[in-house]
């Protein structure tokens, strides 16, 4: 059977610029220059590019699911007049205090996210630009990568290298196309010598 190719993203920072305040509405949600045509370069190279994200404004009240599903059919739009799409938005409703096993750094959205699609969470890169997302994706087991958007914009040197030293394997971008670029360039490196025509 096939196994999917898979990439995990977050939202805020990532695709879309970084509020202090919840994105509530569609006209809040701003893509970060070049993020869409990021997607859609990872889309066609064969990747599924799925979302990971706290969305904890659910659980105290102050945005409610159909707020959540405007904003993600905007993004989907956006994403679909760029040529890229996201197969699905995985989100944990919860805040702080309850504790639950799918809100990051914990890893439990990751690990259905695995389910769902069978797939190793080792062979699957998760793009963060917070440390609590990079240590999801460690406790998770997925390849963890930083983006210096959002919240990694502001991150001094002594910060970024505390950051890193505590999340040992993960790989820095400047940002979503960069990546991008990373990624494709690895997925068409050949592991050894020529390889045979199947």
């Amino acid at each position: 059977m096939h196994t999917p190719k898979l990439v995990i993203l977050g939202r805020d920072g990532i695709l879309n610029e970084f509020r202090d305040s919840h994105v509530a509405t569609p006209e809040e949600w701003v893509p970060i220059p070049g993020a869409l045509e990021a997607v859609a370069r990872i889309n066609h190279a064969g990747w599924h590019v799925v979302l990971a994200t706290n969305q904890a404004g659910i659980g105290r009240g102050m945005i409610d699911m159909s707020a959540v599903n405007a904003v993600h059919a905007h993004m989907n739009q956006c994403l679909l007049a760029q040529g890229g799409r996201i197969d699905a938005v995985f989100f944990c409703p919860h805040t702080p205090e309850e504790g639950c096993d799918c809100r990051k750094p914990r890893p439990g959205m990751m690990l259905d996210i695995g389910r769902r699609y069978g797939v190793d969470l080792a062979q699957v890169p998760m793009v963060a630009d917070t440390l609590r997302d990079l240590l999801a994706a460690q406790s998770a087991g997925c390849e963890p990568h930083l983006v210096l958007t959002g919240r990694a914009a502001a991150l001094g040197d002594d910060e970024l290298q505390q950051m890193l030293a505590q999340v040992p394997r993960t790989q820095v971008h400047a940002n979503l196309d960069a990546f991008a670029g990373f990624l494709l360039e690895r997925d068409h490196r050949p592991d050894s010598g020529p390889g045979e025509l199947a």
